[in-house]
């Protein structure tokens, strides 16, 4: 189990206290542990709890065992609350969680680390040990699923998901295939196997495959914006405008707030020489997203093509701030404001 940091900020308490021989163990049992000689600690510690006077000693012998891998020996001493002490109190609660985590008590583990979570939302060794336990959990029911259900559709499906993390995306198409021959009413299952497909290639028959996918998904969900998104998308790198623009409509009817499509919908409304209708597109767009370098750069572009110079301008800036550049048409926009391309252009 890794040790707990007792930063010398922590320590200051023991050197605010009375220079008795019971707060100079305490100083000493600090410094040998953030030197990593535990074993000195323990035995300051150790010493501390036997004479007596300050009930953080026990708290601290606590920690050393914990942080040693003697979890049984801590435990007692760890689970007592410390009302007068809030950041040993921490400490002893997060050395508490890693031996529960340690043991399999993951229930426990996590109901400790949401009370410290809920304390500081942005405690970071409690955010790490909250990740660990989250992929321990994860691990473990993994385990489960596979030894009690295999032949589930669930196990092809969760083995194409871990396929498509690794860059495997023939394979886990074929995995997904297996899901679907399984269970083919399942939702999901084919829109997950269209985006396996388009990440393993761009070819046009790949393509065609992932929009037979995604429309079998809009059999069964019809009201699946993404699914409606994606199928507008691969329409528009097909050639087929018309049916992307219906498409994108209907994704926006889905989902007014869908950033994604109010860009890709305007971009290609800038394509057409529609940029009027392009522009309330993009407002909303940017609106929603301030930061969205795509939505302000096709603002930017449908400003320019209805004449509205100051406003290009304006999103100009607004690029700049967001600290990117965006490539060729940018730069010739530029040249038509009368302004110099940056460096390198």
């Amino acid at each position: 189990m890794p040790a707990i940091k007792l930063t010398a900020a922590y320590a200051a308490f023991a050197l605010a206290a009375s220079l008795a021989a019971q707060s100079n163990l305490l100083v000493e049992g600090l410094e040998a542990y953030n030197k990593g000689d535990y074993v000195a600690a323990e035995r300051s510690f150790r010493k501390a709890v036997d004479q007596g006077g300050d009930a953080r000693a026990a708290s601290l012998l606590a920690l050393v065992q914990a942080s040693t891998g003697r979890c049984a020996d801590a435990e007692p001493a760890l689970a007592k609350p410390i009302a007068s002490d809030a950041a040993l109190g921490r400490l002893t609660a997060l050395a508490l969680a890693r031996c529960r985590l340690s043991a399999g008590r993951l229930d426990e583990a996590a109901e400790i680390l949401g009370r410290l979570r809920a304390k500081d939302p942005a405690d970071a060794d409690v955010l790490y040990e909250t990740a660990r336990l989250q992929m321990r959990a994860w691990n473990e029911t993994i385990r489960q699923l596979y030894e009690k259900a295999p032949s589930s559709f669930r196990v092809n499906q969760l083995s194409a998901e871990i396929l498509e993390t690794q860059g495997q995306y023939a394979e886990a198409a074929e995995e997904y295939q297996k899901a679907i021959a399984k269970n083919p009413r399942a939702l999901n299952l084919h829109f997950q196997l269209a985006r396996a497909l388009l990440n393993s290639s761009h070819a046009p028959e790949t393509l065609d495959r992932a929009l037979q996918e995604i429309e079998a998904e809009l059999a069964l969900n019809p009201s699946d914006a993404v699914a409606t998104y994606q199928a507008a998308r691969i329409l528009q790198v097909r050639e087929h405008p018309a049916e992307a623009d219906a498409r994108y409509e209907q994704a926006l009817k889905l989902r007014p707030d869908f950033v994604e499509a109010l860009c890709a919908l305007g971009t290609l409304r800038n394509e057409q020489r529609r940029s009027a209708e392009a522009i309330p597109l993009l407002e909303k767009a940017v609106q929603l997203a301030p930061a969205s370098e795509a939505g302000h750069y096709a603002l930017m572009i449908a400003y320019r093509n209805s004449g509205r110079l100051n406003d290009a301008r304006r999103e100009k800036a607004r690029i700049d701030e967001l600290h990117k550049t965006p490539e060729g048409e940018f730069s010739d926009f530029l040249k038509k404001l009368g302004e110099k391309p940056p460096a390198g252009k």
